[in-house]
């Protein structure tokens, strides 16, 4: 079957209000079977536009990506995400 991913692009605005989503955002997407695969560091964008940081979670399935995305518990911690960053949230099926 065919994984599921969480694919984040992300510039933030307010680097200590977001440490706060890192911190509560975890746990919660964790608790889908999510695996930080990338999360930040060093990345070149070779070709149009990006943000400044990059992060991939993988879940069993794309059907648990969508799940943890749209729990409750998460959407009220993206508040926080969403006050202090710019970002685009992708789901994908991969493999």
């Amino acid at each position: 079957m065919p994984k599921g991913y969480i694919i984040g692009h992300i510039t933030v605005s307010d680097p200590e209000a977001y440490k706060e989503y890192i911190e509560r955002d975890t746990p919660i997407l964790e608790s889908f079977g999510g695996r930080f695969i990338v999360r930040g560091g060093r990345s070149e964008t070779m070709e149009g536009d990006s943000e400044d940081r990059h992060v991939v979670i993988e879940f069993d399935d794309f059907d648990a990506a969508k799940r943890a995305y749209h729990d409750p518990g998460y959407q009220e911690v993206a508040e926080i995400r969403r006050c202090t960053a710019t970002s685009t949230i992708i789901l994908v099926e991969g493999t």
